[in-house]
């Protein structure tokens, strides 16, 4: 099957370019942003997933709450997987690549998030999965699309991307039973020195603690490989957000800290499943929540 990312959703009254209506509302009046980005606000409505897809426990709760994940919060104990859940998380892995790639042909100067986003969550619908973001503690959208100074899990909105930017685009698909989660960095035309240096070395960040992972190695010394390589670059490791297991759970054990002199529980053993997710700042970070 041929996907175009430019299909109608036939299912949703969208306006097929997302910034027909040219109205921003900020949604956070006062709000003192770190940067110069702003949201461009309304959303669209929360697109719906057909009835016949197989969806996690946090889909209709109304807070989106994950109970099987809230049951084993602040457990330390970490799942191994069997050989038939190891080729679950391929399978899923795999259809999650292909969602990404399709994002990937979707960014460029003069699209916007929102656009990126509907085209993700069609093709996730099309390889018969649910986007594992929608609804996920209320989150409106079925992807995280996180431009310049967002640092994670922004939201899909109606701003056009501009010459110069950098994005991650954040996917997550939820396949018979099991999540796979992966993301991307993309420049938006030509790019300054500055971000292609930091996008470089969080690269860089990420293979070198891959090239570690191997049973008996404890995660605390994931961070401490990260850190080392991005202060070594003049950058700084945002500590607020870690790395993950997943599963049949989003997020679950181990935490995977990205910063050195961690305290993560576990040693990596085989049927371990895991994220590293390194996020690398120019200058010293600060993380401002909203």
């Amino acid at each position: 099957m041929v996907f175009d990312p430019r299909e109608e959703d036939k299912n949703q009254n969208e306006p097929k370019n997302c910034v027909e209506k040219d109205i921003n509302t900020d949604p956070w009046p006062g709000y003192r942003y770190t940067g110069l980005l702003r949201p461009y606000y309304p959303l669209t409505p929360m697109r719906l997933v057909p009835g016949d897809i197989q969806r996690p426990d946090y889909a209709d709760h109304p807070r989106g709450m994950s109970e099987s994940e809230q049951f084993l919060k602040g457990t330390s104990q970490i799942k191994t997987l069997s050989p038939e859940d190891i080729e679950g998380m391929r399978v899923v892995c795999k259809l999650a690549r292909e969602v990404l790639d399709i994002a990937a042909m979707m960014v460029k100067a003069g699209v916007t998030t929102e656009e990126i986003d509907h085209a993700v969550h069609l093709a996730c619908i099309a390889r018969n999965c649910y986007p594992s973001p929608l609804n996920y503690y209320n989150f409106p959208k079925s992807s995280c699309t996180s431009v310049n100074e967002v640092i994670c899990h922004g939201i899909p909105d109606r701003r056009l991307l501009q010459e110069g930017d950098i994005l991650n685009v954040d996917i997550t698909v939820y396949h018979n039973g099991f999540h796979g989660d992966l993301n991307e960095t993309f420049f938006i035309g030509e790019v300054d020195e500055g971000a292609k240096k930091l996008v470089q070395t969080t690269y860089e960040c990420l293979m070198q603690s891959i090239d570690s992972v191997k049973p008996g190695v404890r995660y605390r010394e994931l961070g401490n490989i990260i850190q080392k390589h991005a202060q070594a670059s003049g950058f700084s490791v945002v500590r607020s957000y870690c790395g993950h297991g997943i599963h049949r759970l989003f997020h679950t054990a181990p935490n995977v800290p990205h910063y050195a002199k961690n305290k993560a529980v576990g040693v990596m053993k085989p049927g371990h499943v895991f994220t590293i997710e390194p996020m690398i700042c120019e200058g010293e970070w600060l993380c401002v929540k909203k």
